[in-house]
């Protein structure tokens, strides 16, 4: 089954690559490696989350504007791949807007790490960091960059 089915199954629209948001690329690759641009819950253009977490924003509403983030990462990756199951995720970085008391920044970036292992499998687990952070662009709950791995699965494991 095609990764974007298994998204679509979960309830999620796999939408084109977001176009950058300013004066960059939004996927770089290096040999085998694709560093993705920071990412967050957009759609269409605009962000459907805002706020702060642990303020405007819950830590269920976050953990999904992290799952959102995810499927918009891979759409970045799908529009330099041909096929998603030909990668492994290497690592995330996920930032969390907070409140100064909100210390929960890993069950947000969760949100991410669940979906890409549900789609993806073992090539989905990966090495990560959650930090928290006083502001992001757009007053967004979230922002994950992340590093995959194309893999070629006819040759095994690299």
């Amino acid at each position: 089954m095609l990764i974007e089915n298994k998204i679509e199954q979960l309830g999620y629209n796999f939408p084109e690559s977001p176009e950058p948001l300013a004066n960059y690329v939004t996927v770089r690759k290096h040999g085998q490696l694709l560093y993705t641009s920071g990412s967050g819950p957009i759609v269409n253009g605009k962000p459907v989350i805002q706020g702060r977490v642990g303020a405007d924003v819950t830590l269920e509403e976050a953990y999904e504007a992290a799952r959102l983030t995810a499927v918009n990462l891979l759409s970045m990756i799908k529009n330099e791949v041909d096929d998603l199951q030909h990668i492994r995720v290497i690592k995330l970085l996920g930032f969390v807007n907070s409140s100064l008391d909100f210390y929960r920044q890993a069950e947000v970036i969760n949100g991410a790490s669940d979906l890409l292992v549900e789609v993806l499998g073992e090539n989905g687990r990966h090495a990560r960091s959650a930090i928290g952070t006083s502001v992001l662009p757009f007053n967004l709950p979230v922002e994950i960059e992340m590093i995959v791995e194309v893999i070629d699965n006819n040759k095994g494991e690299n």
